[in-house]
Formats: C-alpha cells, structure tokens, sequence
C-alpha cells in the first residue's frame, strides 16, 4: 500500500505534459484508450440539443507547426506561463494552448500564431 501512496505524490508532482506523456504510455504499454466511452453515448443528446446556443468558451489547440518552430515556441510562451522547454514540448506535441479561451481571445490566439505559421483551431 505503501508504493501506491508513493506513486501518487509523484503523480501529483508531475507537469501537464509529463501526466500527457504517461497517460500516453499507458495506453501504448496495455493497448486501451484513456478517452471517456462516455462521449460516444452523449453524442446523439448533443445532437438534439438545440443549436441556437452560441459557443462562448473555446479550446485553442496546434494543429500545424509550420517552417517557423521557434516563432511558435515564443507565441507559446506569450499566451501561457510556460517555461522555454515546456513550451517546447507543448509545440511538439501539439498541445492546447488555452482552455477556457472566449471568443475574442480565441480569434487573438489563432491570428498571432498564424503570424508565426502555424495552424491553431478553436474547439
């Protein structure tokens, strides 16, 4: 019981990308997927729902890095609090920007890091 506590003070230790890359290992080392079954039976309700609700809440994720590598890494680090190396990492791994992001700070995000060229998208 004791390696288990154990293991849980260091999980709590451990980055966002840290905990990403582990979840990514664990998946790849047993072969399951850490993704909610729970999204596939929620999506027919979400398709009833009534569409005349505007989105005010977005993810802004990388989903191209382009030619400019270190451009990006700076925009990065513009929008978050990221050190230069998890800036770095989050860049490589084509990672989310902001959550929780509005409308406008969304269309600031995907306009500064297509000055960098890359491709960003809201969620």
């Amino acid at each position: 019981m004791a390696d288990i506590q154990k293991l849980i003070e260091e999980v709590k230790g451990m980055t966002v990308l840290e905990l990403n890359e582990l979840v990514k290992a664990l998946e790849e080392e047993f072969g399951v997927s850490a993704a909610a079954p729970v999204a596939v039976a929620a999506a027919p309700a979400a398709a009833a729902a009534p569409a005349a609700e505007e989105k005010t809440e977005f993810k802004c994720v990388i989903k191209e890095i382009g030619d400019k590598k270190i451009d990006v890494i700076k925009a990065v680090r513009e929008f978050t609090t990221l050190g230069l190396g998890e800036a770095k990492a989050l860049v490589e791994a084509k990672g989310v920007i902001k959550e929780n992001a509005t409308k406008e700070e969304a269309d600031k995000i995907i306009a500064r890091f297509k000055e960098a060229g890359a491709t960003v998208v809201a969620e």
